[in-house]
């Protein structure tokens, strides 16, 4: 037994180098998305590739550089109005991570937009 690696910290811990309150939590990487399994084949993984060096692994948005697997792949059209352009490179642009939110919420803006109600009001 010894002491969690935190400064400070007097909790003895069996394992690892922090107790449970110290350790750092794993993320996880989430794709919200109903075409799960395509973001998984080589296909996607292919095109994504030679997308980051047709744009200088550069952000299309603010113009930052990206690094590698830091880069976000947006799909100008979204798969759901057009699927034949899933695979096609024009409509796929390279993002930072955060411009990639603000990018697509103005894309599902754009092609889903929000019903207005006589009863909408802000308070």
């Amino acid at each position: 037994m010894r002491y969690c690696g935190e400064q400070g910290c007097k909790q003895l811990i069996a394992k690892g180098r922090y107790c449970e309150d110290h350790r750092r939590k794993k993320r996880k990487k989430v794709v919200y998305s109903k075409n799960k399994s395509f973001y998984r084949t080589r296909d996607w993984k292919d095109l994504k590739a030679y997308c980051y060096q047709r744009d200088g692994g550069c952000c299309q948005r603010c113009g930052k550089f990206v690094f590698g697997k830091r880069s976000h792949h947006h799909h100008i059209v979204p798969i759901q109005i057009d699927p034949s352009l899933k695979l096609d490179p024009d409509n796929i642009m390279t993002l930072c991570s955060k411009c990639h939110p603000i990018v697509e919420k103005e894309t599902m803006e754009e092609y889903f937009p929000k019903k207005k109600s006589d009863f909408d009001w802000k308070l």
